[in-house]
């Protein structure tokens, strides 16, 4: 278990207000099933694809054309759920969604509004000061994404893309249990984290595969107290909704923004007015959509094409026995097998192929000395050059190869540095390379003292300083080193300056 103080959530206070407003957040993350083909057809779910290239009859709603279910995205949604922790129901039920707009041909969207397919979870969130936050999970539905509209392609007109029509997507409802902006963002990074470990979401925010509505509302304190004790939501203010936000950094600027406009409106003697609003990160402001509409205003029914959705709780018992390592226990594991830090595990652990990468370079070496050169050189070098872990030229192998030779003291620590540069610009084995290249550390106690007593002779003036002064030592051993190109072994270059000055 990871050695965390679980906390209630504090709450973000706004400055400058005449009063002290907190925050209540929730949020409607849409994440996109990682699977080949869509929710009701076999059409492709390849991003990038030429427009309207990955579209089948019942994505483009061409009449006769019924939906038939993808049972892989419904067993996506159910790892997605025991990731979470979450209750999944044996049966659930398809509604059709009714609303007009150009990129959904059917006229409605195929959703699960009163029978989801997960129910209740939760999320720990860490908040870097070793303490958790718990946000409870609601619900995990399945739905149908609609396309996309393109609006600067022409002056006059509008187009549309219907690649992304009929795409499973996860809509993974928060209580509203986040207190502020950084917590809203490390809950959708928990999210995504545990997403990709699972592999049901890529997490890719750029694409648009995973996108949040976030829920903002602002109360006095103690009213959330209160809310807690009866779940009851007339104590929390009004709330307003932020739509797709695929940035986590615009999310926390989206709710800093929006929490300062409804106090400025409340503060002025005004009321806030439930509706859905759309984040301007050029302006810094957010501004209204529209009116938020509820269940009604969708007019929500049964889908008659669908049949309702039974699943065994063998298939489910096998699902959750087939589960990855989630990063939680990861990262417990990282800590309590390999001596490794709190934060360097959650470095390692932060994406699934960062923790493989290290995992394999670490197997039967020091995890400290691993983890050194995983986090600060070849991370530092990757972010350098804003490349990931997937697109590293040096691979786990290698990098074990370079510790290997440090462990074995046939190369020093600068030399190892000196080794991964050329591993890491031209490549090679690490072995061949200081072999070839004559790189091997001097450990030859003879010829270091050779070159120390050449040293001591050509200085006497520094040899009486280094004896009054013993800390000038140090100045002998950059000379040996400076003289054997770097190769000698620093121990036992400093035994001997140590032995010779008698310092």
């Amino acid at each position: 278990m990871l050695d965390l103080t679980y906390e209630m959530p504090k709450p973000k206070t706004i400055a400058g207000a005449k009063h002290d407003w907190e925050l209540v957040i929730g949020m409607e993350v849409h994440a996109q099933v990682s699977s080949n083909s869509k929710l009701f057809s076999g059409a492709s779910t390849q991003f990038g694809a030429e427009p309207n290239s990955n579209v089948a009859f019942v994505d483009a709603a061409m009449p006769g054309m019924l939906p038939v279910i993808n049972e892989f995205c419904v067993e996506q949604a159910v790892r997605t759920g025991l990731g979470l922790k979450a209750d999944i129901n044996l049966k659930s039920a398809f509604d059709r969604k009714n609303y007009f707009y150009p990129d959904l041909p059917q006229g409605y969207q195929i959703s699960q509004l009163y029978q989801p397919i997960v129910g209740e979870g939760e999320v720990l969130v860490e908040m870097g000061d070793g303490t958790a936050r718990k946000v409870r999970i609601e619900r995990i539905h399945m739905e149908q994404d609609a396309g996309k509209s393109i609006h600067d392609m022409d002056p006059h007109m509008s187009f549309v893309d219907l690649n992304r029509t009929g795409v499973c997507l996860m809509e993974i409802v928060s209580r509203p249990d986040i207190r502020g902006p950084e917590e809203a963002a490390a809950y959708i990074a928990k999210l995504r984290q545990i997403m990709r470990y699972l592999g049901t979401c890529d997490g890719n925010m750029q694409n648009g595969n995973l996108r949040a509505d976030v829920n903002v509302s602002i109360c006095l304190p103690g009213a959330y107290e209160k809310y807690q004790e009866t779940q009851d939501f007339s104590h929390l203010g009004t709330r307003c909704e932020i739509k797709n936000m695929n940035s986590m950094r615009f999310i926390q600027q989206a709710i800093e923004v929006e929490a300062r406009r409804q106090i400025a409106i409340v503060e002025g003697g005004g009321t806030i007015d439930q509706e859905t609003r759309l984040y301007d990160p050029d302006k810094g402001e957010t501004r209204s959509m529209r009116s938020k509409e509820e269940a009604h205003d969708y007019r929500y029914f049964p889908d008659p094409d669908l049949l309702p959705l039974e699943i065994e709780q063998a298939w489910v018992d096998d699902i959750a026995a087939k589960l990855p390592e989630l990063p939680d226990d990861k990262k417990a594991r990282f800590i309590s097998e390999f001596g490794l830090t709190d934060y360097d595990a959650s470095v390692l652990t932060a994406e699934v192929e960062s923790a493989a990468y290290f995992e394999e370079v670490a197997k039967g070496r020091s995890g400290k000395l691993a983890a050194n050169w995983v986090i600060n050189e070849l991370f530092g070098r990757l972010k350098k050059e804003d490349h990931d872990i997937t697109e590293s030229p040096v691979s786990p192998a290698q990098l074990a190869g370079i510790i290997d030779l440090i462990s074995s003291d046939a190369i020093s620590g600068k030399i190892a540095k000196d080794l991964f540069e050329i591993v890491y610009t031209e490549g090679g084995d690490p072995a061949q390379i200081v072999e070839e290249r004559g790189m091997k550390q001097v450990t030859d106690t003879g010829a270091i003292e050779a070159a120390l007593d050449e040293i001591i002779a050509a200085n006497p003036a520094q040899v009486e300083k280094a004896k009054v002064n013993p800390k000038l030592a140090g100045w002998f051993v950059g000379q040996v080193m400076k003289a054997t190109g770097g190769k000698a072994n620093p121990k036992a270059v400093n035994e001997l300056v140590s032995k010779k000055l008698g310092s």
